[in-house]
């Protein structure tokens, strides 16, 4: 596999933070991430219907990043932290609405806590972000509250056990911030001042703490399939692929070699699809930030179920939910003739995706920036392009969601 851009952005990190390459030693290429591990971290499929993904694998650091020598590391499925300067790891990714979900773990007096819409550095909790407090009860933010925004009630108080586990779920829509404790609603928050998109982080600040069972689902994304026709899409250069719409509204590709192009254009999006691949070779895939009009010029993210030796760590030109000609697939997860379930991220810069709900790609484009995408870096916004790749295309979409332009 080639990891080669991810790596190298790792070990860069190490040399800032040293105490990262603890964990990240998995993404070299002389030790491919765990196959077997990744295909048993998939969600089911009600989870993948409802569009949750995992932010954290159980076995890598993929999609996170630290902005402190702190002692963040992997113990047992569990992201870890004791020691160190104060500070987060932070997603990669950045996310604007959404519900999270995750169980935490923390020693009677630690002070830690979960950063959401945060930048990666916040400076103050009761303006730039907003921040879910893991804190004693004699704290003025006790566990479920939001630093310097709002407490909860007396009688919602926890009293924390060393080595018992709790769950938060936060679901953040617009300026609405909801908080459960333990599936109890604990807290309502309204900001008249709105924060929008952030990382989400989680932090040292004193004593231990630990973290697992990190997932999220994207809200307010728009549906373009299922659909009644293809009036939204532009077919003049559809070649010799058939596109045609199914009985249920999905999308089907057949044949190739051809495109379909969005009216509309997107920059910066989430994007949510589930599709159903019909064999090993059946090759396509899904094209974005498009120079308009022209053939499948934009980035690709890879439909192809294929692999090398029977191997799933060896995709086979690039992998499902690869980024084509710039990071291969991790691994190859799902079956052909079954649904897939893709999540991509587009924000600047940074890309990254989830197949099946588990972290695959995770890359920045560190060209310089070109109009062009084939040549630099393009953050301009362009449509999205369906590709039908060769005679032997057999794609199935049968849901398309996508933040709104």
């Amino acid at each position: 596999m080639k990891y080669s851009l991810i790596l190298s952005m790792l070990l860069l990190s190490s040399v800032c933070f040293p105490s990262i390459s603890q964990f990240t030693t998995k993404l070299s290429a002389q030790e491919p991430a765990n196959v077997d591990a990744l295909s048993a971290a998939q969600l089911e499929t009600g989870r993948l219907q409802q569009g949750w993904i995992r932010l954290f694998d159980g076995q890598s650091l993929v999609g996170w990043e630290t902005n402190s020598q702190t002692d963040w590391r992997i113990v047992d499925g569990t992201i870890t932290v004791s020691s160190g300067e104060k500070g987060l790891l932070t997603t990669t990714s950045q996310w604007d609405n959404y519900e999270l979900e995750l169980e935490f773990q923390s020693d009677t007096n630690t002070n830690s806590g979960v950063f959401l819409r945060t930048p990666r550095k916040p400076t103050n909790p009761a303006q730039d972000c907003y921040e879910l407090n893991i804190a004693p009860s004699d704290n003025p933010f006790p566990t479920g509250s939001l630093v310097g925004r709002q407490r909860i009630a007396n009688d919602l108080v926890l009293v924390s056990k060393p080595n018992q586990w709790y769950s938060f779920r936060a679901r953040l829509d617009r300026g609405e911030v909801t908080i459960w404790l333990d599936g109890k609603e604990v807290l309502k928050y309204t900001d008249p001042q709105p924060l929008k998109t952030g990382h989400i982080g989680l932090q040292l600040n004193s004593g231990r703490a630990a973290f697992r069972n990190i997932q999220i689902r994207p809200l307010g994304l728009q549906s373009l399939i299922p659909m009644k026709d293809l009036a939204q899409w532009i077919t003049t250069q559809a070649g010799t692929t058939k596109f045609t719409v199914n009985e249920t509204g999905g999308l089907r590709l057949e044949g190739g070699k051809g495109q379909l192009e969005s009216k509309q254009a997107w920059g910066d999006f989430v994007l949510q699809m589930r599709g159903v691949l019909d064999h090993d070779h059946s090759n396509s895939g899904l094209f974005f930030r498009c120079i308009p009009g022209e053939p499948l010029n934009g980035y690709e993210c890879q439909l192809h179920q294929g692999f090398l030796e029977n191997n799933r760590s060896k995709p086979a030109d690039g992998g499902l939910g690869g980024i084509f000609r710039r990071q291969n697939a991790r691994a190859v997860l799902g079956n052909v003739n079954q649904p897939f379930y893709l999540t991509l991220v587009a924000q600047g810069p940074h890309l990254a995706t989830w197949v099946n709900g588990v972290p695959i790609a995770d890359f920045t484009d560190t060209r310089k920036p070109d109009p062009n995408p084939r040549k630099g870096l393009r953050v301009e916004a362009g449509p999205i392009m369906l590709q039908g790749h060769d005679p032997e295309t057999r794609l199935t979409i049968e849901s398309l969601s996508i933040s709104p332009p």
